[in-house]
């Protein structure tokens, strides 16, 4: 009971049988799909909108969201978003589990935004007079002309809808777009508004790529002290090359006698130097033979920024020499280090 069939017990379509999609007709869904959003934005009155995002910028205490069916996916996902901004509290509010208790959290400074394309499901309208009765302020986006629920709140945005791109125009796939089209405008609005920086927008993204692009520096990243491949220009070459392979980094730092960067010598660089000397690569030194032009990068840039410099034209690099204002050598980052750490 509850168990899928295996894939063994499943009914095998016959070639001619087995449904297809139709590239002339998935085209005229994509047109279609895009006059309806067209005609939203067509005839969006901006005043609202305008009126709405100000409501919210100007909120003095939560912004709860709430809907039902996929207008609720919706209002999950723009609370969320809202969130994530770090400026002001926001949560989604189920409609049923507010009746049995949920509605605790919502208080008279507090701000309900109710999603509903027909303004007329049941349980939004029976959320209403117990959201009044607890002092929010209530605001409605919904499509349908003269619906209920737009009566009785606060505030009503009309988002215009033109019709379903469904075959049997029932299906929410166009309203849906155009909600989370609509508020996720209005979020990007009022990060403008709030002059959002990034680094404000890293505090709420430590984890994955945005987070570590935004908060990652250089010098949290970077290999240093005796993980380093230094080396002084005088050095043979091929006394160099435990130094060279056994680091991990494809290069030696040469460095003088106060530390500071002379040049760098590759794996790379070996090999050609081998190619074209042949048997006086036993008598050739690392700085006869290192580029004394590397690209290099301080230890306060930002990790992201290491790594378009190393992938930036002429040709990429594996790493970059950190150094400080008197070009002393402080550590290295590798394309290999910034990749591991998710960038």
């Amino acid at each position: 009971m509850g168990s899928l069939p295996s894939p063994g017990s499943l009914q095998v379509l016959e070639n001619d049988d087995a449904p297809v999609i139709n590239r002339c007709e998935l085209r005229v869904l994509f047109e279609s799909q895009q006059r309806h959003l067209n005609d939203f934005f067509d005839k969006l009155d901006l005043d609202h909108a305008q009126a709405f995002a100000q409501t919210l910028l100007d909120a003095p205490g939560a912004i709860f969201f709430s809907g039902v069916g996929k207008s609720g996916f919706v209002a999950l996902k723009l609370s969320q978003t809202l969130a994530s901004l770090g400026f002001t509290r926001s949560a989604y509010l189920p409609p049923v589990d507010a009746l049995h208790g949920d509605i605790g959290a919502l208080f008279p400074s507090d701000i309900l935004v109710l999603i509903s394309k027909s303004g007329s499901s049941d349980e939004l309208l029976n959320l209403v007079p117990c959201a009044r009765a607890k002092g929010a302020r209530l605001i409605s986006l919904t499509s349908v002309e003269g619906n209920p629920l737009a009566s009785l709140c606060d505030m009503n945005v009309h988002l215009p809808l033109e019709r379903e791109v469904c075959p049997f125009g029932l299906a929410p796939v166009t309203s849906s777009a155009i909600q989370m089209v609509f508020g996720d405008t209005v979020v990007a609005a009022i990060m403008r508004a709030r002059k959002l920086t990034k680094e404000s927008y890293a505090r709420n993204h430590p984890a994955g790529k945005i987070g570590k692009s935004l908060i990652f520096k250089v010098k949290d990243l970077m290999k240093k002290q005796d993980e380093l491949p230094l080396c002084k220009e005088t050095d043979m070459i091929m006394g160099q090359l435990t130094e060279l392979t056994s680091k991990g980094c494809g290069c030696l730092l040469v460095v003088n006698a106060e530390g500071q960067l002379i040049g760098t010598f590759t794996d790379g660089d070996l090999r050609r130097t081998l190619k074209a000397s042949g048997e006086k690569i036993f008598k050739l030194t690392v700085g006869e033979m290192c580029n004394r032009n590397p690209r290099t990068i301080t230890p306060e840039a930002m990790a992201v920024e290491a790594m378009q410099k190393m992938e930036s034209p002429p040709s990429a690099v594996q790493f970059l020499p950190v150094i400080d204002d008197q070009q002393v050598v402080l550590g290295i980052i590798t394309l290999h280090g910034l990749v591991s750490a998710g960038l």
